[in-house]
């Protein structure tokens, strides 16, 4: 880790000069995202760089790349972290294998509405923050999805209906749902989804109505389970130095265009759960809410989950759930 620290900060510092010495052009930023153009979080995507670019009066242009067209998902905090890229977005519970703190907002059933998520998020926010500036990060805003729920090619009832089938998982949180359900975890990004699918590389699935939308999932899949175990976030991270380089108007600018995007994101997101429920029906789809039994299963899991996550992260854990407990 220190190996990497010094890295990120030589990267980081080079990159702060970078934007010294040309403070008086505009900069051109490509930000990099993981999933669809037509995905509300791509789409708010753009609806910050527009406001970027109009309260810095063009100083700062920022370039959506959505789709993992520029970096894959799974490559773009390193991208940022090194200054490849100096902004881009990716869901912060992917990090969480790196930094288990950064799982915070999968701890199952323990936050299902977006008014206790961003209760959640409130009781985390300085601890992630402290934890992603070690990573050479900043975190602009966050944007929660809709509740997860399962996908599956097959009714399911309990755990007995799950053994051995192949599970796309997309952080350490899914793989563990996979393993204790007895399936097999396969890691795929969301922009390989339909193609997993398709193969037979995937066979089921954790995620909201909107991956389903996104992917149609329909052309393989027959039944979506409403669970609503968690609301991950996703967040738009700037490469530390390149922030530390602006100056307090530059940073004060793009944060207010961050703090509006952020606002209008998680309210597009609370406008689509049920629409998308509403899509996958209409394409074929069984939805339905999870069986009592597969519901116990899933909640005795979550609780190990829970008390596994508090063990790998401490005080600091303890302290996140104390905080959002007491609100």
């Amino acid at each position: 880790m220190k190996t990497l620290s010094i890295q990120l900060s030589t990267a980081a510092a080079t990159v702060a000069i970078a934007i010294a010495g040309s403070a008086a052009s505009a900069e051109k930023w490509d930000m990099p995202m993981a999933y669809a153009a037509t995905n509300f979080h791509s789409e708010m995507g753009v609806v910050f760089a527009d406001k970027v670019r109009d309260y810095t009066g063009g100083e700062i242009d920022i370039t959506v790349h959505p789709g993992g067209s520029l970096f894959k998902g799974g490559e773009i905090k390193r991208a940022v972290q090194t200054g490849q890229a100096p902004i881009g977005e990716r869901f912060m519970s992917a990090h969480a294998n790196e930094a288990p703190l950064l799982g915070w907002d999968n701890l199952p059933f323990i936050a299902t509405t977006y008014e206790d998520n961003d209760k959640l998020w409130d009781a985390a926010k300085d601890k992630v923050n402290a934890q992603l500036a070690d990573l050479n990060l900043v975190a602009l805003y966050t944007c929660p999805w809709p509740g997860q729920g399962f996908y599956f090619k097959k009714e399911i009832g309990s755990s007995s209906d799950t053994q051995g089938i192949k599970f796309r998982s997309y952080n350490t949180a899914t793989a563990t749902f996979a393993e204790e359900l007895g399936m097999v975890p396969v890691q795929v990004e969301a922009a390989e989804l339909s193609q997993a699918l398709a193969t037979g590389v995937a066979e089921a699935f954790i995620s909201s109505g909107s991956t389903g939308y996104d992917r149609k999932v329909w052309e393989h899949l027959t039944h979506y389970y409403k669970v609503n175990a968690w609301l991950p976030r996703n967040y738009v991270m700037v490469n530390k130095g390149i922030w530390d380089g602006l100056s307090s108007d530059m940073q004060s600018n793009v944060q207010k265009a961050a703090d509006e995007t952020g606002s209008a994101c998680a309210a597009k997101s609370a406008e689509l759960a049920n629409w998308y429920f509403e899509q996958l029906e209409a394409n074929g789809m069984q939805v339905a809410d999870a069986g009592p039994e597969f519901l116990t299963e899933l909640q005795a899991i979550g609780a190990k989950m829970t008390a596994d996550w508090l063990a790998s992260v401490g005080e600091d854990g303890q302290a996140i759930l104390d905080a959002y407990k007491a609100n």
